[in-house]
């Protein structure tokens, strides 16, 4: 399963690999804030609470997660988002 995971913020591309090997973009949004955004290939839920673990144990804060579906490059797979504040 692949999941695109939102942190606000803007995270260094040297935590790919204590991550999990994800793949780490940064882009800047229309309100001046930065989003950064982790794409990473995982073999179950489990592994995603690993990941989400880490990102808490920074102090990031989560702005959504989604699973891909197997056809998609970027975009939500129905029912599948979760949103935090």
């Amino acid at each position: 399963m692949v999941y695109k995971i939102k942190i606000k913020g803007e995270l260094d591309k040297t935590w790919s690999l204590w991550l999990g090997n994800v793949d780490i973009r940064t882009e800047q949004t229309e309100d001046n804030g930065v989003i950064t955004t982790l794409t990473v290939e995982l073999i179950d839920q489990s592994a995603l609470f690993g990941i989400l673990d880490h990102i808490r144990d920074l102090n990031l804060l989560l702005v959504s997660v989604n699973q891909l579906g197997e056809d998609q490059e970027t975009g939500i797979r129905g029912g599948s988002a979760i949103r935090g504040g």
